[in-house]
């Protein structure tokens, strides 16, 4: 029996050609009438013919989306175990309260008068990540985790520059587990970085730390719940150090999921973090909308947060958009506008609906949840560090030696299974690193389906049926991709080919 279809359609699974190749050039999706009695006013410079764009019907044009709607992923299909990203189920009443018609249609230029509900909803968010976070201030505006990420240590230059010390404080301490935009972004800010090293147990070296401490160190920039989904044990004792050198403290509040409602990064030490409204609090990456970075400030950094902010005078919200009164020292503008509306209104409704109790529970499924995961693949995969971990378990190809098989053949076989791979290869600190992070949304049945389709994987591997994995997946709309060529020579534009080549070819 072949595995080639007349049609290149695989059962349910239809084949989808570009626009280009399914369109029409001929005629028109839609016809209009040419326009009588009117003379164009664009005299010469109108267009010389029209666009050579491929026409459909609506039905085609229905039929061509919703076929590759069909080729994506999403976690409302299954598990989403992507390590450090926090792809949980978005609740459907988040959505809907973002589209009613006072918050959709909402401009950034209507007057304050007509905004007051939209202002105060921004103001009691704000109330609610100061508690969460055990912080005074929160600036609103920056537009994700690495936006976020750049405001908190805008406000620590900030800081330093009012001190005078720009000259004098250059150098950040970045551990060597960290996302890859803790350095870049500590370099864009016109800082120096300064590796920090881990310890065996994959936490930062306490002792290694303060040996690296100075006069010219401006700050440190620490993700906890790590990278390696690990808590940070020393989290306290590197804040006091750096605040003793006079330096400030970063917190990248990218896992902050793993410990909302149980842990106050503000009691914690911390100066400034970003906090993910797009992971913690709804609306996981591009499951309906931008993301949004809010970043907390403590009192010695509040003074610099960027405008604009908002602010309540009696019964009124206010918007602040100039550098004045308790803002006169704010280091400016990062966006033209005031942030995320549609991810404010999703946040908001996640934490009204779940409550401070419901808040924490969301912490501790999520860390219970990666648990049971690292204790049932710990049967046959080799744990990154030992012991328990937060909110994602981490993974080492040390298990793989020997079988043929490596990190990406072992998640290119996940599809095969209807699964989306974990986080591969990061991070780096970790041989072959396999990150998963199941999130507090998945039932323990979904986790077992998860695992035990893992766990068989790992032993086929073991058992040398390499060649189930060395060209996995075989499911798949696509199979095995030359990923190295994509990236390195990407073909961005269809090019219409030749008249004849295909019959040349």
């Amino acid at each position: 029996m072949t595995n080639e279809t007349f049609t290149g359609h695989k059962g349910l699974q239809l084949e989808v050609p570009l626009l280009f190749e399914e369109g029409s050039y001929e005629k028109a999706g839609v016809d209009l009438p040419q326009p009588s009695g009117t003379k164009s006013r664009l005299g010469d410079q109108g267009a010389e013919h029209a666009p050579h764009l491929p026409a459909f019907t609506e039905p085609q044009a229905m039929r061509h989306f919703v076929r590759l709607s069909q080729k994506n992923y999403a976690i409302d299909m299954g598990i989403f175990p992507l390590g450090s990203c926090t792809m949980k189920h978005n609740p459907r009443l988040n959505e809907k309260m973002a589209r009613l018609p006072g918050f959709a249609d909402l401009h950034p230029l209507a007057p304050e008068k007509t905004a007051q509900g939209a202002l105060a909803l921004i103001h009691e968010l704000q109330d609610w990540l100061c508690e969460l976070t055990g912080m005074p201030a929160v600036a609103m505006s920056p537009k994700a985790g690495a936006h976020g990420e750049l405001c908190g240590m805008m406000a620590i230059r900030a800081a330093i520059v009012a001190k005078g010390e720009e000259k004098t404080r250059t150098r950040v301490l970045v551990p060597e587990s960290a996302h890859g935009t803790n350095p870049a972004t500590a370099v864009q800010c016109g800082f120096t970085v300064d590796k920090l090293p881990g310890t065996e147990d994959g936490r930062v070296d306490l002792e290694a730390m303060k040996a690296k401490l100075g006069d010219d160190v401006a700050a440190i920039m620490v993700t906890n719940p790590n990278t390696c989904g690990l808590f940070e044990r020393d989290i306290r004792a590197m804040a006091d150090a750096v605040h003793e050198a006079g330096g400030y403290f970063y917190c990248d509040g990218a896992n902050f999921n793993a410990i909302v409602g149980k842990a106050r990064p503000g009691d914690l030490g911390v100066d400034a973090m970003h906090i993910n409204l797009h992971k913690t609090f709804s609306t996981p990456h591009g499951g309906g909308g931008p993301g949004s970075g809010p970043t907390v400030l403590s009192d010695a950094l509040a003074p610099f947060a960027p405008i604009p902010a908002v602010v309540k005078e009696g019964e009124t919200f206010r918007l602040i958009e100039q550098e004045e009164g308790d803002f006169a020292d704010s280091f400016g503008r990062m966006v033209a506008f005031h942030g995320q509306m549609g991810m404010f209104v999703r946040a908001l409704s996640y934490m009204l609906s779940h409550g401070a109790d419901g808040l924490r529970k969301v912490g501790e499924d999520s860390v219970l949840n990666a648990n049971y995961v690292r204790v049932r693949l710990a049967e046959e995969m080799t744990q990154g560090y030992p012991g328990p971990c937060m909110h994602e378990a981490l993974f080492s190809d040390k298990w793989l030696k020997d079988t043929g098989v490596g990190t990406l053949d072992f998640a290119k076989a996940m599809i095969d299974e209807g699964f989306h791979p974990m986080t591969m290869y990061f991070p780096l600190v970790v041989s072959g690193a396999m990150l998963i992070e199941p999130t507090e949304t998945e039932s323990k049945a979904s986790l077992d389906e998860f695992c035990d389709s893992l766990l068989g994987l790992a032993k086929a591997a073991k058992a040398g049926e390499t060649e189930r994995f060395k060209n996995a997946p075989y499911f798949a709309p696509r199979s095995r991709l030359d990923e190295t060529k994509a990236a390195r020579q990407p073909k961005l534009r269809w090019v219409e080919p030749e008249e004849g080549a295909m019959a040349a070819e």
